[in-house]
């Protein structure tokens, strides 16, 4: 939440748990080497040489991604892939493409084509070129054409997944409720604090037509170090699909701008922050490029930029106060991340963000 690296949570995998564990996957094959860690925080992730070839190994703690969360996440990727879209392969291993040892689950991805050119930034940092923001509107609206017949229902209550159950509901106050009720560790961070109020701020008048919006699985958590390219400029392959379920399509394209389009990392180191009206701009031309979008579309979408983290930020609460027990992360997620966010688009920077977006899409 900040442009420091911190400690991993989780400890890296090693030589010779890759070793075990490859094993029980289908073709991987024998471990050569280890090549790189990921340094992101929310799971354990390696690239490994094997005899079978490179892929990606990454494990989970299963409180956090549950082998049935999982096999969702991969009939998502599954049905991308069937349908023409680049997304990474799964690798099969004994039962299914997840494999639970353990308090752990495992997943193996054979490596994907293109050029991982943002791999050393950290993640919700802005695009190089605005080529690259419309390139990556075109892929997430390839993205949303394959997924529009994809008809799983949406994952449950685990950590760290953007749903869509309160903001189109027709009480958003109690769909909140219910979210903050149905899990302990977020109900206990929020005990004895005026959350429903500080969270009615954020939520303000939610547009009422959200409801009408037609449901979709959606990738959500769509910026550009999730992304592999070619030489070209375009999307090589998607990947990282652990926030995927079903919401809609605006709430994805929204997603993808409030992540790609603002520098909110530099917010947590105290600087003052200016939204990147170029790059949300190459992100909606990008995605019109492919499937059109309509004005009031457009519109619906910058209004649902000051909201579309609600969500996924309360998830991430219950993820530091319930999973990890720690009240500190759990404090900067709820006052930096849903408070904060929410504040900067209501502040004179994040309302000229938005004017000037609106006048650039009209232009």
């Amino acid at each position: 939440m900040g442009t420091e690296l911190e400690a991993p949570v989780w400890p890296a995998i090693t030589a010779e748990e890759a070793g075990a564990v490859l094993g029980r996957f289908a073709g991987a094959g024998r471990l050569i080497a280890l090549q790189w860690h990921s340094p992101r925080p929310f799971s354990a992730a390696t690239l490994v040489e094997a005899e079978g070839g490179r892929f990606i190994l990454k494990r989970h703690h299963h409180r956090l991604r549950s082998p049935e969360a999982l096999a969702q996440e991969h009939g998502f990727i599954a049905h991308l892939r069937a349908a023409g879209v680049n997304v990474p392969e799964v690798i099969e291993a004994q039962g299914g493409t997840v494999l639970a040892q353990g308090e752990w689950t495992y997943e193996l991805h054979r490596l994907s084509p293109g050029l991982d050119l943002y791999r050393d930034r950290p993640s919700w940092t802005g695009f190089l070129t605005p080529n690259h923001a419309r390139a990556a509107g075109r892929a997430l609206a390839g993205l949303h054409r394959a997924a529009q017949d994809y008809a799983a229902p949406p994952r449950g209550i685990d950590p760290l997944i953007a749903g869509w159950t309160i903001l189109p509901a027709p009480d958003p106050a109690a769909a909140a409720r219910a979210y903050v009720a149905a899990r302990p560790g977020l109900s206990a961070f929020v005990h004895g604090r005026a959350w429903e109020e500080e969270l009615a701020g954020v939520l303000g008048a939610a547009a009422p037509d959200l409801a009408a919006q037609p449901p979709m699985w959606t990738h959500n958590d769509w910026h550009p170090s999730n992304l592999l390219w070619t030489l070209g400029g375009e999307v090589a392959t998607i990947f990282d699909f652990g926030l995927a379920t079903q919401t809609c399509a605006l709430h994805d394209l929204a997603t993808a701008i409030e992540r790609s389009a603002i520098p909110w990392l530099e917010m947590a180191d105290g600087a003052p922050i200016k939204g990147d009206v170029a790059a949300a701009l190459g992100l909606i031309r990008g995605y019109c490029d492919v499937r059109a979008l309509s004005l009031a579309d457009i519109d619906m979408t910058i209004d649902l930029l000051r909201l579309v983290h609600v969500e996924f930020a309360l998830s991430e609460v219950d993820y530091f106060a319930g999973l990890l027990n720690d009240r500190a992360q759990a404090a900067l997620a709820w006052d930096g991340y849903l408070i904060g966010h929410a504040h900067w688009f209501a502040s004179a920077g994040g309302q000229a963000f938005l004017a000037d977006l609106r006048r650039e899409v009209r232009g």
